[in-house]
């Protein structure tokens, strides 16, 4: 062999070896970055204390192919992980820092989780990340610098958390970004200039940040965005030019700032695919451009609570998309012939829903046109302002209105006839106008009727019976009429009516009728100014709800009836009748805050006890035959006809001071005892008898528990864990006992809320707090933890979604009960105890169940106590109250303050996930479907209701109640199919994307009320 094929021979040998060594070495490093990923996966896991959904239980030391483990997605080629994908899995604890060692990593997908803790700077070592969504979590800290390394994100999604600091400026370097949403955080520094580098940005979200400052110029060059929402900011100044620009734009949230000055005339035209236009709660003026009324793009138009006015003037167009148009509180108005016009031009918009016009300068006729509105209009107010002429009799087309709001304008006329073919109305306003005639009997065909307000109008005539066939109505208000003759029984027969009965000022005659009585639920009866007579039927102490009764200026006579001291009576006005007699001795005993008999004949001593005792709330004014009470009711003093009867004897005498001293001795040492025993650290709940709580320590809720033991755990929220436990020796007293985790953020602060929501509140439908502790564990650790009662049959969740077996499901009846139930309880919470409460995390899993599977709200660790309305609209954050993804009211997406009105939305899912058996958070709904929307569409669909209900409720030997379906009963017919499509209505009803369109707890609670009966047989729906 030549020397020449002798050297090719070994330098092809050495060139195998080479080629052998570095795949020997590529293979090696593949394994050992593969084990890397798998590692830091294992820290990750490492720093979980709660995966209640197990979907970490698939990552062991035991399964080496971590590409297959539950949330991970590995690049095919070269195994390594290449998305974390945790969404809504319930996880608690910290993010390790060791997920900055998964270095092909695009996508970090976490949100809906309760992680705390900063958020790793190791993310910043993540060069090819592309996607970070951290959202509704509880991260805290400032946002990582470090994140703006990651120089592929294209996505950055931190909303709703505890961040705080500024937005670090280095994001502006992150050119790839199309989202970028910070809101619901506590970040300061204002909207950063370096927005006007990311030039692909899409969507931008800063809403209640508290970011403060100018609404800066630096908007030009972000040719692509489509959506903004920088919503309660405390943004001042205008607009800027560079802004309004954008043509891209189709969304834009500037809700609850202080802006200032006017919008363009041709904004319509520099911004052609507008389809959200939301500006309420500002302070911006001039004129509404023709540009925006007449664009056939908009579907909500929001410019509420502003100071525009002018001219409202549309140009005619072939298409209207509006959905949603509210104008309300501006000063739009030009006096104008033809001011209502716009009426006309809006006749196309076949899909409005709601258009508010209310709190304006509006002047002229209302036009026959108004019945040409669209089908779908559910809500229609003018209320306040200067409109004129009569009421067209077109309104009657109007069939899709729930809410016909009229009030405080000056029309004329008779209410028209047609009016009753709004078979929808759920709520009738007229009041304060001229409306002449009689009152309509057609009225009495509004069957869904809750709201009745005809207060100061000209009506004449007698009140028709035919409104007690309005069995839905909770308000009837007609006031301040001309109306004549005697009230007709049928209104005393609406068992419905449980807010306010108002016939004052009218001149009605005749006797009160003795079905009065019927009206259990009755808070308000006010009857004053007419020229009613006869004794009060001894039937009004049936009403044993009532709190105010006002009859006075009338003709009533003879004593009051012994029934009334049975009354929760808070204010009683009888004055200018001709009662005679004594005074009751009850007036001392129930709870009066004010009391009127003056202008009558009553005899007799005044007392000095209860009510009496406050001379500012008493007013006994012309009742000549009166005498004693307090000084200040200058009243004569009372002949006494036995002078030794004022005498008492020296031992009578002796024994009253000797009780005197022994009581004081008692009570100061009952203060001394009291003052050692209160905590230190927390004031004890009281319950709301007045009652002192029983003391616990940690030691006995520790035996109690077994050592708090895993055979004894219940389940675990965000801020808490819960054991069953018993409190005696005999193990009798079973008591549920929340124990607080104060080493996550925001666990002292859930303790403090909960005692402060449940401080005096007693309801039969709220948890009962039986004792709290508050000291030091074993350790030395501080503990804290609630004692309630337990609830056997357990939450609701378990029954909708996890029935022990398919004969322990709930039947209509039982759903229909547990959602009234806890409707009573919203109900307490946001109007009678004593504050507003607001729950915000109402959800089937926060509804628990005792015995006879009546229904508890529970869970109050992240209420809020609104002091007032204004105080929350204005100072009150809803930050960290967000509630559950799914039943949080969406106003607290865009940074709306926490409301009474995010309680009834969440309520809202919370029927329909009742009636569906579908969580909010389901799969079968798409993008921007929801439950909210899945129901509307079904029951807009006549013959779609029925196949969205849980298929338990549609079995053909289901009960409903006692009764089967289409059984005849004494009330009539049940339709099993009217009592669904029923709660499914309210349901939608309660979770309106816009707060203001909700349903009340009131209204909710007449509803289900009258569902319920129609399934016992009580009533007919």
């Amino acid at each position: 062999m030549s020397s020449k094929w002798l050297l090719l021979l070994v330098i092809l040998v050495h060139f195998v070896e080479f080629s052998t060594l570095v795949h020997t070495a590529a293979a090696q490093n593949a394994t050992t970055s593969t084990d890397n990923d798998r590692q830091a996966l294992l820290s990750i896991k490492s720093m979980i204390v709660d995966d209640p959904q197990g979907v970490m239980t698939s990552w062991n030391e035991s399964s080496t192919d971590f590409c297959r483990w539950q949330g991970v997605t590995c690049s095919p080629r070269r195994q390594r992980v290449t998305l974390l994908y945790l969404e809504s899995s319930g996880l608690t604890g910290t993010l390790s820092p060791a997920i900055g060692n998964l270095s092909f990593l695009k996508g970090i997908q976490l949100q809906n989780n309760s992680f705390s803790g900063e958020i790793p700077s190791e993310i910043g070592r993540l060069f090819r990340l592309e996607e970070l969504r951290l959202y509704n979590n509880s991260f805290t800290g400032n946002i990582p610098a470090a994140i703006t390394n990651c120089s592929n994100l294209e996505v950055l999604h931190l909303g709703f958390n505890n961040l705080v600091g500024r937005i670090p400026n280095g994001i502006g370097s992150l050119l790839m970004l199309n989202i970028l949403i910070v809101h619901g955080n506590i970040l300061e520094g204002g909207i950063p200039s370096f927005i006007a580098n990311l030039t692909l940005l899409e969507a931008l979200s800063l809403g209640d940040c508290q970011l403060g400052g100018i609404f800066p110029d630096v908007f030009h060059r972000l040719t692509n965005l489509r959506r903004v929402a920088l919503p309660g900011n405390n943004l001042v100044g205008p607009i800027p030019p560079s802004f309004l620009n954008l043509s891209s734009l189709e969304q834009v949230f500037l809700d609850s700032n202080r802006l200032t000055g006017t919008l363009p005339a041709n904004l319509g035209t520099i911004m052609p695919n507008l389809q959200v236009l939301s500006l309420p709660d500002n302070l911006l003026t001039g004129s509404l451009p023709s540009s925006i009324l007449s664009s056939p793009q908009i579907t909500v138009l929001d410019v509420a609570r502003n100071n525009f006015s002018g001219k409202l003037i549309i140009n005619s167009r072939n298409s209207c998309n509006y959905n949603i148009m509210s104008l309300s509180s501006n000063s739009f108005g030009s006096g104008e012939d033809d001011e209502m016009k716009f009426i006309d031009d809006l006749s196309i918009c076949k899909d409005l829903g709601v258009l508010d016009l209310s709190g304006n300068q509006l002047r002229g006729f209302l036009p026959e046109s108004l019945g040409n509105l669209s089908a779908t209009l559910y809500y229609l107010s003018v209320a306040s302002n200067h409109i004129s002429g009569g009421l067209p009799s077109s309104v009657g087309n109007l069939s899709g209105l729930t809410l016909l709001d009229l009030s405080s304008n000056q029309l004329t006329g008779p209410l028209p006839v047609t009016v009753g073919n709004l078979e929808f109305l759920r709520r009738l306003d007229v009041r304060n106008n001229s409306f002449s005639g009689n009152i309509p009997a057609s009225l009495g065909n509004l069957s869904l009727l809750i709201d009745l307000y005809m207060t100061s109008n000209e009506f004449n005539g007698i009140i028709p019976s035919s409104l007690g066939n309005c069995k839905r109505l909770i308000r009837l208000n007609l006031d301040r009429n001309n109306l004549t003759g005697g009230i007709p029984r049928q209104i005393f027969e609406l068992e419905s009516l449980s807010v306010s009965l108002n016939l004052g000022h009218n001149q009605l005659s005749g006797p009160v009728p003795v079905e009065v009585g019927n009206l259990k639920s009755l808070t308000e009866i006010i009857l004053a100014n007419n020229r009613l007579s006869g004794e009060l039927p001894s039937s009004l102490g049936s009403c044993s709800s009532l709190q105010t009764l006002n009859i006075s200026g009338n003709l009533f006579s003879g004593s009051f009836p012994a029934s009334l001291g049975s009354l929760p009576l808070e204010n009683l006005d009888v004055s200018h009748n001709n009662f005679t007699g004594l005074i009751p001795v009850y007036l001392e005993v129930i709870p009066l805050q004010s009391l009127n008999i003056s202008f009558n004949d009553f005899d007799g001593e005044v007392s000095t006890k209860g009510v009496f005792a406050n001379a500012s709330s008493v007013s006994v004014f012309g009742n000549n035959r009166l005498c004693g009470g307090l000084p200040q009711l200058q009243l004569p003093k009372c002949r006494s006809n036995n002078k030794k009867k004022n005498k008492l004897s020296l031992a009578v005498i002796l024994v009253i001071s000797l009780v005197s001293v022994l009581v004081f001795v008692a009570m100061v040492l009952f203060f001394v005892c009291f003052r050692r025993k209160k905590e230190v650290e927390d004031a004890s709940l009281e319950t709301g008898s007045g009652e002192s709580l029983i003391q616990v320590s940690f030691e006995s809720l520790h035996k109690a528990t077994d050592g708090f033991s895993t055979k004894n755990f219940i389940g675990e929220g965000s801020y808490s864990t819960v054991y069953k436990g018993s409190l005696d020796p005999a193990g009798v007293n079973v008591v549920a006992i929340k124990v607080l985790n104060l080493h996550r953020r925001g666990g002292t602060k859930s303790f403090i809320a909960e005692c402060e929501a449940l401080r005096n509140a007693r309801h039969r439908n709220l948890t009962k707090v039986i004792t709290c502790c508050s000291g030091i564990d074993f350790q030395g650790n501080e503990f804290k933890a609630i004692v309630y009662e337990f609830m056997p049959n357990g939450s609701l969740d378990q029954w909708l979604h996890n029935p022990q077996s398919e004969f322990l499901q709930l039947s209509l009846f039982q759903r229909v009960c547990i959602a009234l139930d806890v409707a009573y309880a919203i109900d307490y919470l946001h109007l009678r105890a004593g504050k507003t409460i607001v729950h915000c995390d109402l959800k089937p899993s926060n509804i628990l169940l005792d015995e006879d599977m009546v229904a508890h709200v529970g869970d109050f660790g992240i209420s809020q106590i609104l002091r007032s309305e204004h105080q929350n609209r204005y100072n009150s954050s809803s930050t960290g109250v967000r509630g559950t993804i799914g039943y949080a009211a969406p106003e607290y997406g865009v940074g709306s303050k926490v409301s009474r009105s995010g309680d009834m939305y969440s309520y809202g899912i919370l029927l329909l996930e009742m009636v569906t058996c579908k969580r909010p958070t389901d799969v079968v709904f798409g993008e921007g479907l929801g439950l909210h929307n899945y129901a509307k569409k079904a029951v807009n669909d006549d013959d779609g209701a029925l196949g969205i209900v849980d298929p338990v409720l549609l079995k053909d030997d289901e009960k409903i109640g006692m009764i089967s379906d289409k059984e005849e009963t004494k009330g009539g017919y049940i339709d099993h199919e009217r009592c669904l499509r029923l709660l499914l209505e309210i349901g939608v009803s309660c979770s309106m994307e816009s707060p203001q369109y909700r349903m009340d707890t009131a209204s909710v609670i007449q509803e289900l009320q009258l569902i319920k009966d129609a399934i016992l047989g009580n009533s007919s729906l």
